[in-house]
């Protein structure tokens, strides 16, 4: 896959060595010459300092072959109007991270993929871990959130049925047994 991530901050290079790993071919785009320089030590990929809201800085990029295009700016304007040139070189997969929920619906309207403020999902997170010492896991899913939750011995859901247990809205679970498949 021929992947365009925009922005070298913590999000974003965290997602290269994810794409690179995964056997992409990625270029990577920030603003920052020391952070596209950083990268290429680190990384087999192509690193352009500019600009992405610039028509020509995306061309340099290959943006009329690419397969995906992640915006993981700081910056809602720049991450939006990147992610609206890559619909308008029909880019198939357009994903950016938006940071003020405000403005989701502008997102949206453009047939962008979202996520939400990465803070508030880490914050969110590590909430979660702090007041449930039985957490495992923690998922962020559109509508709703996926915990893990192990069940010591006696506890009240242990040996009882879903449609038993005191749940509010939808709640799916999954049994399983450590050690066992």
């Amino acid at each position: 896959m021929y992947t365009i991530i925009v922005g070298l901050g913590g999000i974003g290079r965290n997602l290269t060595a994810i794409a690179v790993n995964a056997g992409d071919s990625v270029v990577v785009i920030d603003q920052n010459e020391e952070r596209a320089s950083d990268i290429l030590e680190h990384y087999d990929v192509l690193a352009i300092t500019g600009n992405a809201t610039d028509k020509s800085v995306l061309e340099d990029a290959g943006i009329d072959r690419a397969d995906a295009l992640v915006a993981t700016t700081s910056d809602d304007a720049v991450n939006l109007m990147t992610c609206w040139l890559a619909k308008r070189y029909n880019v198939r997969n357009v994903v950016s991270i938006v940071n003020q929920k405000e403005h989701s619906d502008l997102f949206n309207e453009v047939g962008v993929k979202i996520s939400e403020n990465p803070d508030e999902l880490v914050a969110t997170r590590l909430y979660y871990w702090a007041r449930s010492p039985n957490l495992q896991q923690v998922a962020s899913i559109p509508g709703g959130t996926i915990f893990e939750i192990v069940a010591e011995a006696g506890a009240p859901i242990v040996d009882r049925e879903i449609r038993e247990l005191d749940v509010r809205d939808f709640v799916f679970m999954l049994y399983g047994v450590p050690g066992e498949t």
